[in-house]
């Protein structure tokens, strides 16, 4: 076990994260590398994330790469597992950061927008770790952090898919956890409540955004900047004895 002072210490390590470009991705990334950690980042657009990298490493000496890859397909995925280990060497800690939420009611889903959903949510969090695990395995050591939501505890109208997928990770991690503690990796979920970030502001209205932010015992919104200590924790050796386990980080708001 490392001194206190160096519990959160990254130096050595690479992390990948997915849906890195904006957001809570990025937020995360950022923490990582200030934390001592090389970055890998992945998104759809190339423009972002080329801007994005370079705002996450500034200042910190760090080295970072990209790939652009679409998780709603399969082959992507696998492509970008084999990108980020011919570019960086090796993948100490994943962040499954990326998703997409397409709210419809039960009896309007259309068999696409689901589809879409559950692969980009859950399946393509499979396959990733699926192929980066077994290089975690041989050197004893890895982290793996599902970004789920307090949506797979509660829900709201219309998020059918979303809640379901975000509930299946929770069990993803606990399974994936008892696989893998021998081989030194532990497996959580961190639960993001209200956040400030792009696909909240783009499905709710402005009376949801309110209830949202009084909903919390904190009565506001979080910063994607608060995200960062949970996963530091999460994917340093100050959480080496927590696996299988959901951190929700919501100010309150399943609390109520």
């Amino acid at each position: 076990m490392k001194p206190v002072n160096q519990l959160f210490d990254l130096s050595g390590k690479v992390a990948l994260v997915t849906g890195g470009n904006k957001g809570l991705g990025k937020a995360m990334a950022r923490g990582l590398a200030e934390a001592g950690a090389d970055i890998f980042i992945s998104s759809r657009s190339e423009g972002e994330l080329k801007t994005s990298l370079a705002e996450i490493l500034d200042g910190t000496g760090r080295k970072g790469e990209y790939c652009v890859a679409d998780m709603n397909d399969r082959a992507d995925v696998a492509r970008l597992a084999e990108t980020a280990l011919a570019k960086m060497g090796r993948i100490d800690i994943l962040i499954n950061n990326a998703g997409v939420n397409i709210p419809q009611a039960i009896d309007a889903i259309d068999d696409e927008s689901w589809d879409r959903v559950l692969e980009v949510n859950l399946s393509s969090i499979m396959a990733l770790s699926r192929a980066l695990v077994p290089q975690m395995k041989s050197r004893k050591w890895g982290r793996i952090v599902h970004i789920s939501s307090i949506m797979g505890f509660v829900s709201k109208e219309r998020r059918n898919a979303y809640s379901a997928t975000k509930s299946a990770v929770i069990g993803l991690a606990k399974a994936s956890a008892l696989d893998l503690g021998e081989f030194g990796i532990t497996v959580n979920c961190i639960a993001p409540g209200p956040f400030l970030t792009d696909m909240p502001m783009s499905v709710l209205s402005d009376a949801e955004k309110k209830q949202f932010a009084s909903r919390t015992a904190l009565n506001r919104w979080g910063d994607p900047k608060e995200l960062v200590g949970p996963v530091l924790m999460l994917t340093s050796e100050a959480g080496s004895y927590v696996t299988g386990q959901v951190l929700v980080v919501d100010g309150g708001y399943i609390a109520r």
